[in-house]
């Protein structure tokens, strides 16, 4: 059975203190998890020490973090035409490598990048974006932190929308602590194949979302998950499967998507994917 996290999609302050979020966790490892993944927002976690005694108290790690909430809550942008606001979004992900380094967790970055309506020049964003990648990159290598590129759907992001467009934006900068990551939520959008793409990224795919293709409880969509979990273990990814679940609370998210995963991983084997 892959190891599975669980993505709350809210940031660690929408529960309160940590005593709170204690139940959380508790919760996630009662269930079968063994990992959880949430927003890490600017400035920071408020108590970061008292996580990481938290976190090492229930047994369940903080396996990532997602950084989006930065731009859809603060205008943290890396394509932005005003260099104030990338030079705050560049500073950000950079304080974020170190949080990561702390927990072992690897830092997704996607929405930050933006959307047209903040730069209509494709050109220019992309630019922009490669540079700051590159600066976040040098810092996340001196931390010793690992980051991954997410392709986001056009629909929710402007730019570097597929995994062909990720991994050459990644290869361009080749930096050993940038790598891309899927989630099949947007593979769903932009890609043909729910399983190629990972055959693609191979080696060097650095972190998986796990999404039904509605957003909703796995089963709910039409997604091939015994399909996708097999093609995760023949390229040899031993990374976590973070389970993302957009329609519903977290409690019962968290608990239909573990009996979902049980009977699923329990079943029959399906045949290896050529593609």
């Amino acid at each position: 059975m892959p190891k599975f996290s669980f993505i709350l999609c809210d940031s660690l302050a929408s529960f309160g203190d940590l005593k709170n979020f204690a139940v959380v966790l508790q919760t996630l490892k009662r269930l079968g998890f063994d990992g959880v993944e949430f927003n890490l927002t600017a400035p920071g976690l408020p108590d970061p020490e008292g996580l990481v005694r938290l976190v090492n108290e229930v047994g369940l790690p903080i396996v990532s973090f997602l950084t989006g909430a930065n731009y859809f809550g603060q205008g943290l942008c890396l394509s932005s035409p005003r260099e104030e606001i990338r030079r705050r979004a560049v500073e950000a992900l950079c304080e974020f490598t170190a949080t990561a380094a702390k927990f072992g967790a690897v830092m997704v970055v996607g929405q930050m990048q933006g959307f047209a309506c903040d730069e209509p020049n494709r050109a220019v964003a992309e630019q922009r974006i490669e540079a700051g990648l590159r600066q976040v990159a040098a810092t996340a290598e001196q931390h010793g932190a690992t980051v991954v590129l997410e392709p986001v759907n056009h629909l929710q992001c402007g730019f570097h929308n597929t995994l062909d467009a990720v991994m050459k934006l990644t290869d361009r900068i080749a930096s050993p602590r940038l790598k891309p990551m899927l989630d099949t939520f947007h593979m769903n959008v932009e890609e043909q194949s729910q399983t190629e793409p990972i055959l693609r990224a191979g080696s060097k795919l650095g972190h998986f979302h796990l999404c039904e293709s509605n957003g909703g409880l796995l089963g709910s969509g039409h997604l091939n998950i015994a399909t996708i979990l097999q093609t995760l273990d023949s390229i040899g990814y031993s990374g976590f499967v973070s389970v993302k679940v957009y329609r519903e609370a977290w409690e019962p998210g968290a608990r239909a998507t573990m009996e979902s995963l049980k009977s699923i991983t329990d079943g029959p084997t399906p045949s290896a994917p050529t593609a």
